[in-house]
């Protein structure tokens, strides 16, 4: 199947117009010129990789929504806790999780280039985009980069059924000799709010195993799980599913490393503290934590050296034995690379559901655009 076909149903839009409509979009809301360069910047790099489930189809149900509310400041002040040469506690004061991290990574990579390692905490912060963002950072810097976010609740633990973990990516990328570096960008349960938004927006439902009830049912139900996820009565299964048979617990016990190093570094929230309601069911912010690690690879060996054997490794994974009626073996990093080599050249897709959330935000601004669904 040609990957187009995939996006029968969406309107392809270049990358410079999305990008300028999110600036504009977050400025006309609040968000200084600066801040708002920044989390268009995360957000059409998610889109340019593929990862629709972070991109602009977020801009308005996180972002703007969560600014309307009055949970989100759209301004970001930053305050910087504690600071030693290689580490730093940072705290974001509620506003765009994007601009907290940006800083909090390169402050990670600038402590790494004088000591070798840098690693820095961020408390009271909000959701921050594509981890691999900021790995990418990292990467850029000739560095390995890694980072971690805690999340509103939705991972039920293994053998129970009530969602008490985020999605909590665990983040690793670095450099390789090759086209496209290693980056591993994944949530620690099956799937991800995000991409369950995704469905939702195309009208398909869940594959079962996604998600279970209180009652440990799958439910494939897309529109109303993303309802019962925020009341508690539907939680997401840990990466690798129900139970130990198919090893869930890994998922969940990598998810709960990322939670204590989201939060207990810098006196965060946790767990059910990230619900986003408070006892009488309002909505509060969510304060989320993130850690950031550069490791600078020329205090061990030389950058070019890592570069050959990290690419060795790729390729002789990629060139090892295929299943049956397998194509092709990939390795982290590489679809997100495949993705750009077409989008590169028409845009990114934008489906129905998006595309009346775009029009309602020009509407509401009376911005200046004309989109080729107009038409």
């Amino acid at each position: 199947m040609a990957y187009q076909d995939a996006y029968k149903e969406c309107i392809w839009l270049d990358f410079a117009t999305l990008e300028r409509f999110m600036k504009e979009a977050l400025i006309n809301y609040g968000v200084p010129a600066a801040d708002a360069e920044i989390v268009g910047d995360v957000l059409i790099e998610s889109d340019k990789r593929g990862i629709d489930s972070h991109g602009i189809g977020r801009l308005k149900p996180i972002y703007l929504d969560r600014i309307d509310e009055g949970i989100q400041s759209p301004t970001t002040k930053i305050d910087i806790i504690k600071e030693t040469e290689t580490t730093a506690v940072l705290d974001g004061n509620n506003g765009m999780g994007h601009v907290v991290a940006k800083k909090a990574m390169q402050m990670a990579i600038d402590k790494a280039k004088q000591h070798g390692m840098g690693m820095t905490v961020v408390r009271n912060s909000t959701h921050y985009g594509i981890a691999g963002y900021y790995a990418s950072m990292a990467i850029n810097a000739g560095m390995i980069g890694m980072t971690g976010t805690n999340a509103r609740p939705s991972i039920a633990p293994t053998f129970g059924v009530e969602n008490m973990l985020g999605t909590n990516p665990l983040t690793i990328g670095f450099p390789t000799d090759e086209e496209f570096p290693f980056i591993l960008d994944c949530a620690t349960s099956v799937t991800q709010r995000g991409k369950i938004e995704s469905y939702a927006r195309s009208g398909k439902e869940l594959p079962p195993g996604w998600v279970i009830d209180e009652n440990g049912n799958t439910r494939t139900d897309t529109a109303q799980v993303l309802i019962d996820l925020t009341k508690g009565k539907a939680a997401l299964t840990p990466l690798g599913g129900l139970g130990e048979e198919m090893a869930g617990y890994k998922g969940y016990g990598y998810a709960t490393v990322v939670e204590v190093l989201s939060a207990a570094l810098q006196d965060g929230a946790f767990l059910k503290a990230l619900n986003g309601t408070d006892e009488q069911g309002n909505k509060i912010p969510y304060p989320l934590g993130h850690f950031f690690i550069a490791i600078n690879i020329e205090n061990f060996m030389g950058l070019e050296v890592f570069k050959r054997i990290a690419g060795s490794i790729m390729r002789e994974l990629r060139n090892s034995k295929k299943a049956p009626g397998e194509e092709r073996i990939y390795t982290a990093g590489e679809k997100e690379w495949l993705a750009w080599q077409y989008r590169k050249e028409h845009g990114c897709p934008v489906p129905i559901a998006l595309q009346k959330q775009m029009c309602q935000i020009r509407d509401r601004f009376k911005m200046n655009y004309v989109f080729p669904w107009d038409k």
